[in-house]
């Protein structure tokens, strides 16, 4: 047994409390009642003291009580090894997968196992199978979820010692490798593939323009990159497109003619940007023809409208942009069902750049956007949207909400934003595609080469343990808790049963 928090053991010297507590051992005296006293002699004056345990059963619980708390804290964990097979090696395909790795790996997987290595599976707990019963049985692939890859390497390298040899074979999905590229001292071979439905086209959105025309987003995929095409579907001109348009439940629908036929609402709604200010007016005049333009270009039914009066922002806005250093009430909050508001704070002069990688980057963004000052307030659960070149926040989320935190200004003495190119890019990635990493995870056919997604290889290794292979810990702490629950509870009943008793001594 191991304890993965061992300075917590010290707290086992808390024993010396309920050993104080048990020898502190004072009794009142016992009156006596005599006669007279003239004939009792004076003695000299003598003092005892007894070092007695009055309750040992009591006495024993509570220093269980105060052991089984200590081990509890320190996090137990059990160990076991599990005997070294004679196997040359281990190969790990995902569960998801052994048709397609199969189909691209033959000749390597027959080879290895004719070598007799076992066959493990590439998922959580890499549990072992017999992999020419799977293949008689005629596997099916299945869509498999987005699992991270990298996590599950390195949780292979905790589990096998570097003297084991390893073939790995999986797709190269780029949706499958996630967060950092881990370090390793597996002694791995790691075979990659793409997958035969190497791309995917979907329609991204589809809405209706001031002509009442029908433009559609058309998402597509493919190992090389992602990318989105724009259409307009003109009255009359249904028939010579790859779309059909119909009516579902008294909705307009659009899906493709062939291939995924999914339906997609169009969306018929008006969008209604509102702009508060007060005294932001050269702030209000840029970000005005900003979404104006943007307007212009996707063609969607768009009304854009200055306030200089909270009361007078009607409800049911699609955007509220802040544009003030008042804060907006709850009331105001709740008229949009996106809101950005001017952050207020300690404002600081800096020399630095607008950096926008963040969810909403725009592809191709190529202009470096100057940066004069900001607001000075650092963000702890805001999801960081676009950031300076120090990692300070610009544009931020609420994490369960659809308000924004600017924390600079709309104007040139605070940034270049509004003179850059990609300011109309900003705001339409924003205000209209800020779903687009979510769909397009469920279509994603990008690829990693061989190169980025091999784990670093770490110099040391794991040595085997007495010829045995280290398997996952077991965590022992939930029997601890309840060993610790009944002590608490018996030491509860002892001593309630002990103030009920009284001490005939």
């Amino acid at each position: 047994m191991l304890f993965l928090n061992s300075i917590w053991l010290f707290a086992i010297a808390a024993l010396t409390i309920p050993v104080i507590i048990h020898l502190w051992n004072i009794k009142p005296g016992k009156t006596l009642k005599v006669g007279s006293i003239s004939l009792i002699n004076a003695a000299a004056k003598k003092s005892s003291r007894s070092l007695k345990i009055n309750d040992k059963l009591l006495f024993f619980v509570r220093c269980l009580l105060v052991t089984l708390l200590a081990l509890v804290l320190a996090v137990p964990v059990w160990q076991r090894h599990a005997n070294m097979t004679k196997a040359k090696g281990w190969l790990l395909i995902p569960n998801e997968n052994i048709a397609g790795s199969y189909h691209k790996f033959k000749p390597l997987v027959d080879s290895l196992t004719r070598a007799g290595y076992e066959f493990h599976y590439f998922n959580k707990g890499f549990a072992k199978a017999d992999l020419s019963k799977i293949l008689a049985d005629s596997p099916k692939t299945i869509r498999p979820k987005t699992v991270n890859y990298w996590n599950l390497v390195t949780q292979l390298n905790q589990y096998l010692s570097s003297d084991i040899h390893v073939y790995l074979v999986t797709p190269n999905g780029v949706n499958h490798f996630m967060g950092n590229r881990p370090h390793v001292a597996l002694n791995l071979k790691w075979k990659t593939y793409t997958p035969d439905d190497s791309t995917s086209t979907w329609i991204q959105d589809a809405w209706f323009d001031q002509d009442n025309s029908v433009r559609v987003l058309q998402g597509n995929s493919k190992p090389s990159g992602t990318y989105f095409t724009n259409f307009t579907i003109n009255s009359g001109s249904e028939a010579h497109s790859a779309f059909a348009i119909n009516v579902n439940n008294g909705k307009p629908v659009i899906r493709f003619k062939s291939g995924d036929t999914t339906l997609i609402n169009i969306d018929t709604t008006t969008v209604h940007f509102a702009i508060f200010t007060d005294k932001y007016a050269a702030d209000a005049a840029y970000l005005k023809a900003a979404l104006q333009t943007i307007a212009n270009f996707s063609g969607r039914k768009t009304m854009v409208k200055q306030y200089s009066r909270a009361d007078q922002i009607p409800t049911g806005q699609s955007w509220v942009f802040w544009l003030s250093d008042q804060q907006p009430t709850i009331q105001t909050l709740k008229k949009s069902g996106h809101f950005l508001v001017y952050k207020t704070g300690n404002v600081v002069n800096t020399n630095s750049w607008i950096k926008t990688t963040g969810a909403f980057n725009v592809t191709g963004a190529s202009q470096q956007i100057a940066l004069y000052q900001l607001i000075n307030e650092q963000v702890t659960a805001d999801q960081l949207i676009w950031t300076d070149g120090f990692g300070h926040p610009i544009l931020s989320r609420e994490s369960q909400a659809n308000t924004y935190k600017f924390y600079t200004r709309f104007n040139p003495a605070w940034n270049d934003l509004v003179w850059s190119d990609d300011f109309p890019q900003l705001l339409y990635k924003l205000v209209f595609n800020n779903n687009i990493k979510e769909i397009k995870n469920r279509h994603e056919r990008r690829t990693l080469d061989q190169e980025q997604l091999m784990p670093y290889s770490l110099a040391e290794t794991h040595a085997t343990v007495n010829g045995h292979l280290l398997n996952a810990k077991t965590d022992l702490s939930h029997y601890f808790w309840l060993a610790l629950v009944v002590v608490f509870l018996m030491e509860r009943m002892l001593a309630h049963r002990h103030k009920l008793t009284p001490d005939n001594d």
